[in-house]
């Protein structure tokens, strides 16, 4: 028997915004109706006439009062309901990326995937989880075990199940910080909290446990393959490289040479070691540096190749305009840097910098540095990060190719 939730009222303006798809609800657009909910427990939607809108994870101490799960009235939230849309998620990659790709890819997108907080990352054979959202913490003993099952049941080895919540925002949803193995059954804890990986043909060595967000960046896959496609014969600087991806993706794809460059000495130690386990070390050359200095001090026509992929200069609306400045500081000192047929590879990943932003200050870039941008691409993130257009903030990475003319 489907089992009866507390019920929560929402405002007329979020009805407008569930049903147009939206998948949240913020605390001052609702109100708890009779039996008092339970944080992390589920709750029904409905709107103020009483019509159902949705079954969603409560928390009284999160800004975003409800994350809605299901939209189906005849959904049961049980064991069988999060092995199928786990189960969705993961043939869904593997309907839209090639095997090999599948090697390293995100298979669970957080509300993309209709798994609101969650986020699961594949390297190899180990997965690296984020859990942002208190009712998925409180299933996750039971989504963990099964998406473990499902992939062993596809043939996929998983070694272990490595949890990357050392970040803020948990202790906002009423959350502790923390990361370690999680304990799956009868599997044993593995001993290294690294593991290698192939992405386009290249290696690399993640290191899960200390590395940025959960290791490794993957959204950037294809854009990667993008930028190798056209850096054969070119001198190429890398700027915000990480751990090497963009500047080993140009090596590898028959760069004269290739200059990396990051502010994490931690970061270029891992990227050299990636290059050297690719061969590709007496092609490449590593600084550990500021990139906003470095790009003031080089000689223009150094590189007839930059790529820039600095982090995110804003997490929120507050700070797009200083933000703004950031991105608009590096772009044109990069343009002017660059000899006319020069290339350009330039990205933003907050979703708070908008495309509108992003291209009106680029425009404005390539004003000051008196130079036209000749476009050849612009990209997103990869498919196994998935946008859904009725929630604008999964879609959050803009990459851009251009030729300086």
């Amino acid at each position: 028997m489907k089992k009866n939730y507390p019920q929560v009222a929402v405002s007329k303006k979020a009805e407008a915004f569930l049903l147009m798809g939206h998948p949240w609800v913020y605390d001052t657009e609702v109100t708890p109706v009779g039996e008092v909910a339970e944080d992390g427990g589920l709750v029904t939607i409905h709107s103020q006439k009483g019509s159902f809108l949705g079954t969603g994870f409560y928390n009284s101490h999160s800004k975003i009062r409800v994350r809605v799960l299901s939209r189906n009235a005849n959904d049961e939230i049980n064991e069988k309901f999060f092995a199928r849309r786990l189960r969705y998620a993961w043939e869904y990659r593997k309907s839209i990326m090639k095997a090999e790709d599948l090697d390293a890819c995100r298979i669970i997108f957080g509300e993309a995937d209709q798994m609101p907080g969650l986020t699961v990352d594949k390297f190899h054979d180990i997965l690296v989880t984020q859990t942002l959202c208190l009712g998925m913490e409180k299933w996750k003993p039971v989504i963990f075990e099964a998406l473990y099952q499902i992939l062993k049941d596809d043939g996929v080895e998983i070694r272990g199940i490595f949890e990357r919540n050392d970040v803020g925002i948990r202790e906002l949803e009423g959350m502790e910080q923390g990361k370690g193995f999680y304990p799956l059954q009868g599997v044993e804890i593995p001993s290294s909290c690294e593991v290698s990986i192939v992405e386009n043909g290249i290696r690399y060595f993640v290191d899960f446990e200390n590395g940025q967000k959960t290791g490794f960046f993957l959204d950037q896959k294809y854009n990667r393959r993008a930028v190798a496609e056209i850096a054969k014969d070119k001198r190429v600087l890398d700027c915000f490289t990480h751990t090497g991806s963009f500047g080993l993706n140009a090596a590898k794809g028959g760069a004269q040479y290739v200059h990396a460059v990051d502010i994490s000495d931690d970061a270029i130690k891992m990227a050299q070691r990636n290059a050297k386990e690719n061969h590709l070390d007496s092609k490449m050359s590593f600084e550990t540096a500021n990139v906003f200095d470095l790009l003031s001090s080089l000689t223009p026509k150094q590189y007839d190749f930059i790529i820039l992929d600095p982090p995110a200069f804003t997490k929120s609306r507050k700070t797009v305009e200083h933000a703004a400045h950031g991105y608009l500081e590096i772009n044109e000192r990069a343009m002017k840097l660059l000899p006319r047929g020069g290339y350009l590879a330039t990205c933003s990943c907050s979703h708070f910098m908008t495309d509108e932003l992003f291209r009106k200050m680029l425009r404005e870039a390539s004003s000051r540095a008196c130079v036209s941008l000749r476009q050849i691409e612009e990209r997103q993130q990869g498919p196994d990060h998935p946008i859904l257009w009725n929630v604008p903030e999964t879609d959050y990475l803009k990459f851009y190719l251009f030729q300086v003319v």
